[in-house]
């Protein structure tokens, strides 16, 4: 992500009169981020996770599964796109019906790194939000739950467990990264 476009303290409602410019723009406690539109590598891993978590998070009536653009605004200074998003709520007309969020996802790309690793991932955290971040380079994801102070990290297998009624989906993440990479 981009660096605040100025000083001053950004609000959801500032971020949403802008004009469409074909850039994301998010504020997160009131900090002004730009990024680019994603390269194919991205939307792809995007695409993985979506297969991967959607006929899941269906079965099991656990919400919906969405993707970005969409306005996901935790406080009057805090809007954000998560790449990939369940929600706790079955049925979403409205942004506001997304909340609250069971998870969040962000595919890092070197336009938004520091911002999904540090800025993002403390606001989802205070907001009791389970956020992953995908690294296509390492090829691992670092999983942050609420109170932690180091991520898990996988690089295998991930289970995701959101309610303990619910058996846990496993992800092979080995499979996923050759999808990406388009490695046979």
């Amino acid at each position: 992500m981009g660096m605040p476009q100025t000083a001053e303290m950004w609000t959801a409602e500032q971020i949403r009169a802008l004009p469409d410019d074909g850039l994301r723009h998010e504020v997160v406690d009131g900090e002004h981020l730009v990024s680019p539109s994603p390269r194919p590598l991205h939307q792809i891993a995007v695409a993985g996770l979506m297969r991967r978590l959607d006929s899941y998070v269906r079965a099991h009536r656990l919400g919906m599964l969405l993707t970005s653009p969409a306005d996901i605004e935790l406080d009057p200074n805090t809007l954000m796109q998560p790449d990939v998003f369940v929600t706790h709520n079955l049925r979403v007309k409205v942004w506001k019906d997304a909340l609250p969020l069971r998870l969040a996802i962000e595919v890092l790309s070197p336009s938004t790194a520091r911002a999904d690793r540090l800025i993002k991932r403390r606001r989802f955290q205070r907001a009791a939000i389970e956020y992953w971040i995908v690294d296509l380079d390492a090829r691992l994801v670092e999983r942050w739950r609420p109170g932690d102070e180091r991520p898990e990290v996988a690089t295998e297998r991930l289970e995701w467990q959101p309610e303990p009624h619910v058996p846990p989906l496993a992800l092979d993440l080995v499979a996923l990264f050759r999808e990406v990479h388009a490695e046979d």
